[in-house]
């Protein structure tokens, strides 16, 4: 989760998050390159003792302006779409869950599971554990296997919401009336909290994600005790 006076992103939890975060740190250091030499270039002539203006031609100088961005944009644009088609990419998932986002909570189906389905509300601050973070914590997580492809519906019930949990590098607008998907991994055990991400109303801040991910033998004793 997020913590105070974080600059940079989440620790990434899953394939395409670390993907996420090193297509970032490639892009980075384009843009220091590109703003270190434009700093370069504008220091040299703020500095420079030269007075000769009447050069009205260089075919060289317009070669290289519009040959270096052509290659810039290359070096940018490949990683891109590589991550771009990593993230749309699903291949067998072990589980499907649908969120469907409601002013203002989630409910989460198990679409495998006959009859597997739960609200998940936040929890309020008076009865929040200690330990526990507020407007962060939910009466009902949504429990799923470590190291299993997982396939996420995400709709809508009223408006517009977003089901957003950048540890997990997974970001998915939830649309009235439309079903739309994404897919992920968890590499570890753990817990891992999101919050909706499109301004839906009078408490779009109070609906958090939080998703609990556990070995596959303790999801299985969790869901047999959900049917129960």
């Amino acid at each position: 989760m997020a913590h105070p006076l974080l600059l940079g992103f989440q620790d990434a939890m899953s394939p395409i998050m670390e993907e996420l975060l090193h297509f970032h740190d490639h892009t980075l250091m384009i843009v220091f390159l590109i703003s270190t030499m434009v700093l370069y270039i504008i220091t040299l002539m703020m500095t420079t003792k030269l007075t000769y203006t009447n050069t009205m031609n260089a075919q060289e100088v317009e070669m290289i302006w519009t040959i270096l961005p052509a290659i810039v944009l290359i070096t940018i644009a490949l990683p891109s779409l590589r991550v771009l088609y990593l993230m749309d990419e699903i291949n067998n998932p072990h589980l499907t869950i649908k969120a469907m986002g409601h002013q203002w909570y989630w409910t989460y189906e198990y679409t495998d599971y006959e009859n597997l389905e739960f609200d998940s509300y936040m929890t309020p601050t008076k009865t929040l554990p200690n330990g526990h973070f507020r407007l962060l914590e939910v009466d009902h997580r949504m429990v799923m296997p470590m190291e299993s492809p997982i396939r996420m519906l995400v709709s809508a019930e009223d408006v517009l919401h977003s089901w957003a949990v950048p540890s997990l590098g997974v970001k998915t607008d939830a649309v009235p009336g439309r079903l739309n998907q994404a897919t992920f991994i968890v590499t570890r055990p753990g817990v891992f909290y999101g919050q909706c991400s499109e301004i839906c109303g009078a408490n779009h801040s109070f609906m958090p994600i939080v998703i609990e991910s556990v070995p596959l033998w303790h999801f299985e004793n969790w869901s047999s005790l959900m049917f129960s």
